[in-house]
């Protein structure tokens, strides 16, 4: 029986690499996003290449077909990276918009409480409007209008 080893970078650290098939893993999906890209890819194609049978090559057809795969995989995660971007701009574009409107929210007391927005942070993830003295999360705004006494 061949043993195949394993690809540095897919076993968690500290575990064991298992004899055999696998058929489950014990990697959070977020983790094995980050290990399985298109190096691992590409280093379990030279593996496959240079274990094959010599008197049954792998099928050309095959090998297109997983190159195809592996161009789609990255244009994927391209794509998602672009899609990322574009919504994290569009936060900062939205929350720079709200400055001088009067926003509502719901406090850590449950209580709907209003303010115009004064200034916005862009330190996290999550743009942050300034309410008065306090901070809100971007997605934490309930509602928008105009401040009052401000024309239409």
């Amino acid at each position: 029986m061949t043993t195949v080893d394993s690809i540095p970078g897919t076993i968690p650290p500290g575990s064991t690499p298992a004899s055999g098939v696998q058929t489950g893993s014990t990697t959070p999906a977020s983790e094995r996003k980050k290990t399985l890209d298109s190096e691992v890819f590409l280093k379990l194609l030279v593996t496959q290449l240079t274990n094959q049978d010599p008197s049954s090559p792998m099928n050309t057809n095959e090998m297109i077909s997983q190159t195809t795969q592996l161009a789609s995989m990255e244009q994927l995660t391209a794509l998602s990276t672009t899609t990322t971007e574009n919504f994290a701009l569009s936060m900062r574009q939205t929350a720079a918009a709200l400055v001088g409107r009067e926003a509502q929210y719901v406090d850590a007391d449950g209580t709907t409480k209003k303010g115009i927005v004064t200034a916005v942070s862009y330190k996290g993830a999550v743009p942050l409007v300034m309410i008065g003295d306090v901070s809100i999360p971007l997605d934490a705004v309930s509602g928008v209008s105009l401040a009052p006494g401000s024309a239409a």
